[in-house]
């Protein structure tokens, strides 16, 4: 027999998947490791609402907003999720493997260890974000607004980050190999310790303000 909390989230599942369910208002409830994979939640509010371990592999959330939402260990593999507001949410150890975050709001987002492996991250808001430790490797990074953020130890082997805001970034420890910063701008960035062996720094802004006009190799 199930328990209380189990009926009310195989409740919510029906009323979510019910394609006449108008009401499109989660903010603040409990679907922890509910199983919504492939469905169209574009314009759907989580603000605030548990996500822990839900599978939203493949899901549209185009626009939708889960600003404050707790996805710690959530599957958004493949998800669509352009233009959504994450500000704040909870993604740690998160897996968006080639999700589409293009133009996505991710101020102050936690995604320390999350596996962002060839996602599309092109013009994302992600000042102050907590990147540490994410796997970003091949992620389009392109236009995207680092200013603040937290990569330390971040794998970025590969990634695009042409005319990227790393303004004042934290990239200790981090692998940029064969990384392309083209018109990156890392003004004021820690690059203690960071690999940036066969990055491309063409016409990049150094962390002393210098101009990178050649493309180089730094060991």
């Amino acid at each position: 027999m199930k328990n209380y909390a189990q009926q009310q989230k195989l409740i919510l599942l029906s009323q979510i998947t019910n394609k006449y369910f108008q009401r499109r208002d989660f903010s603040g409830c409990d679907l922890s490791g509910i199983d919504l994979k492939g469905i169209d939640l574009s314009g759907v509010n989580f603000i605030g609402a548990d996500l822990r371990g839900a599978n939203l592999s493949g899901c549209v959330l185009t626009r939708a907003n889960l600003s404050g939402a707790n996805l710690i260990e959530a599957n958004l593999c493949e998800a669509n999720l352009y233009e959504a507001s994450l500000c704040e949410a909870n993604l740690i150890n998160a897996d968006l493997t080639r999700a589409n975050l293009c133009g996505t709001f991710l101020w102050r987002v936690k995604l320390t260890g999350s596996n962002l492996w060839g996602a599309s991250l092109c013009d994302v808001d992600l000042r102050e974000a907590d990147l540490s430790e994410a796997k970003l490797i091949e992620a389009s990074l392109i236009e995207a607004n680092l200013s603040f953020a937290n990569l330390a130890g971040a794998k970025l082997c590969g990634a695009k980050l042409l005319e990227a805001n790393l303004t004042e970034a934290n990239l200790t420890g981090a692998d940029l190999t064969w990384a392309n910063l083209t018109k990156a701008n890392l003004n004021k960035a820690n690059l203690w310790k960071t690999n940036l062996i066969y990055a491309k720094l063409r016409d990049t802004i150094m962390p002393d303000g210098t101009i990178e006009q050649p493309q180089i190799m730094i060991y």
